[in-house]
């Protein structure tokens, strides 16, 4: 019964994180670059929402300065990766750093900033899940629709083939580097989008909101994916495949907590299980000869001896 009644704040949640998975989906499975940056721009996200909702902007605005100042980290890990040559996971880990002395100045030198949902006219908040999640299902058609029109323009394009195949783009005359600049620009405004959310959510806006996101997204994009490529593998289904491994992730995470798992060890189970699916693949080729055998005759190549 209690898990029943936490059921609606999980699904809200993990509509949130779901959105969230959305934008490392397209630096990680569309670039292909393991982009660290989103345990900061997520925050970042978060913290510039909250000192503008305490100013007394209207939340429409604030949703949008949060996406801007993701892209904008986005931007600067793009620049550290392509102009200076920094590998990109690096590059990532440098901006995550920055942006950690940086939301501390967004939110004045403290740790914390609490949004009050009696005096702010928010989109979402716990304490009324059912309208927090119509909004969520609104925002993420409206960003699933965004990237669907826009991945399937010129430069969208352009972008998938970067990520497939950089040297062919190359050598077609696509400017690689700006695509990946392009490209993680778009996937952490999605990020902070999300925080800017998390944080109307939860009520406030922590600078430790972050840490560990990246693993929660991995975990939503392998368990949405394992779903959605059996049913259609096609852009659109993957990304609602994402959000819904963010959903069943958090409806996981409720229920071993209402099952006494300490919340200690809540971290350690997240990489459990992104490193389950990480595994899954490898050990089915390398344990399993008629699935290894399938898989390169899929691929129309040679089996191993």
């Amino acid at each position: 019964m209690s898990f029943l009644y936490a059921l609606p704040g999980a699904v809200a949640e993990g509509l949130i994180w779901g959105l969230m998975a959305m934008g490392v989906y397209i630096s990680y499975k569309i670039l292909d670059i393991a982009d660290l940056t989103v345990d900061g721009s997520i925050c970042t996200g978060a913290c510039v929402c909250a000192v503008m909702l305490g100013a007394g902007v209207p939340v429409w605005l604030c949703i949008i300065a949060a996406f801007i100042a993701g892209a904008a980290s986005g931007v600067l890990t793009g620049l550290l990766h392509t102009a200076l040559g920094i590998p990109s996971i690096l590059a990532g880990i440098l901006t995550q750093l920055i942006l950690y002395s940086v939301n501390l100045c967004i939110l004045g030198g403290k740790s914390l900033i609490a949004i009050d949902h009696r005096t702010n006219n928010l989109w979402v908040h716990m304490s009324r899940n059912p309208v927090s999640i119509a909004a969520m299902v609104v925002i993420i058609a409206v960003v699933i629709i965004c990237l669907w029109m826009f991945f399937y323009t010129e430069v969208g394009l352009t972008l998938k083939s970067t990520g497939d195949n950089p040297d062919m783009s190359r050598a077609q005359g696509v400017n690689v580097k700006r695509n990946k600049v392009v490209g993680l620009a778009i996937a952490n405004g999605i990020v902070a989008l999300a925080g800017a959310m998390l944080a109307q959510y939860k009520g406030s806006a922590n600078i430790n909101d972050g840490r560990g996101a990246i693993v929660i997204a991995l975990a939503a994009i392998f368990i949405g994916l394992s779903v959605s490529m059996k049913i259609k593998p096609n852009f659109v289904v993957s990304l609602i495949g994402v959000v819904g491994g963010g959903i069943i992730y958090y409806i996981v995470y409720n229920f071993v907590i209402l099952m006494g798992l300490k919340t200690d060890y809540l971290k350690m189970l997240s990489a459990i299980i992104v490193a389950v699916f990480l595994a899954v693949p490898y050990l089915k080729g390398e344990y399993f000869p008629k699935h290894k055998k399938a898989a390169a005759e899929k691929n129309g190549g040679e089996v191993d001896a």
